[in-house]
């Protein structure tokens, strides 16, 4: 019976989020007879679609205008026409993108991972403990999952190569955190569906990761270098640009310090590869 209570708290608290999202951006004739995934996909699109468009806007338009030439010379400046394009290939891939939280709220709506609904569920002590192991998950397996896509032939020539025609200052701007192939995207993200699975993590928690990730993602595509000690910036995730074989790691620096492949930004940014 808790269990069936449990679940009532996650699909009301998903039902919520689709009312706020879709009946302030659509007539509710055009949404409320759906069913709920595809009200919840098409929150997660319209969510998706808001996040990346403003937050990487709001970026460029103050590294590249407002700050001109402080963070980001003229010479490397992208432009117009480049992030279009990185907004062209992000847009297309969006609606799969939206897929991914999608069908992970739909395994938490039917009780097939270790998502609570309030953290009283479990207590601070024990939240805090499952977000540290969630985090940590999260970096060993996105810089595994980032890697492979590199080092697996195929994999990298169908799908994450694309994303690797951005390999100078010039062609990369916060719009490209988001301009990869369909798979490729889903492929990176696919840990923060799994997760759930195994560790238990509050469920508003991990859409508010969500949330961040869409930010940091932009953040770290906009190759200033921010020299925060251990955090993975846009110095180090430019490299793994150029280079092609450095810094696959996501949040920060730790897994590719242990496993060799850490490279650290130079006081300028490199413009083509180096031995």
């Amino acid at each position: 019976m808790e269990d069936k209570y449990y679940l009532r708290l996650l699909l009301d608290e998903t039902e919520l989020y689709n009312n706020i999202v879709l009946g302030h951006f659509l007539p509710s004739q055009w949404w409320s007879l759906l069913p709920h995934f595809l009200q919840s996909w098409l929150r997660n699109f319209i969510v998706a679609c808001f996040c990346y468009l403003v937050t990487a806007f709001l970026w460029c338009f103050y590294i590249y205008y407002l700050k001109s030439n402080v963070y980001v010379s003229a010479d490397d400046t992208p432009s117009i026409r480049t992030m279009l394009s990185h907004i062209y290939v992000a847009m297309k891939s969006m609606p799969w993108y939206s897929l991914l939280p999608t069908v992970s709220e739909h395994i938490i709506e039917n009780g097939w991972t270790q998502c609570y609904p309030r953290i009283s569920d479990v207590g601070w002590f024990a939240y805090i403990g499952y977000l540290i192991i969630y985090v940590a998950a999260l970096e060993i397996a996105i810089y595994w999952a980032h890697r492979l896509l590199h080092e697996i032939k195929p994999l990298y020539k169908y799908f994450h190569a694309p994303h690797h025609r951005y390999n100078k200052p010039t062609k990369i701007s916060p719009f490209a955190g988001l301009a990869l192939e369909p798979i490729d995207g889903i492929l990176q993200a696919l840990p923060h569906g799994i997760a759930p699975i195994i560790i238990p993590i509050h469920f508003r928690t991990q859409l508010i990761m969500l949330f961040l990730e869409s930010i940091w993602t932009s953040s770290i595509h906009d190759t200033i270098h921010g020299g925060v000690w251990p955090i993975m910036g846009a110095g180090y995730h430019t490299i793994h640009h150029v280079t092609n074989h450095h810094n696959y790691g996501h949040w920060t620096i730790w897994m590719d310090w242990m496993l060799g492949t850490l490279r650290a930004p130079d006081q300028d940014i490199p413009n083509k590869e180096k031995d």
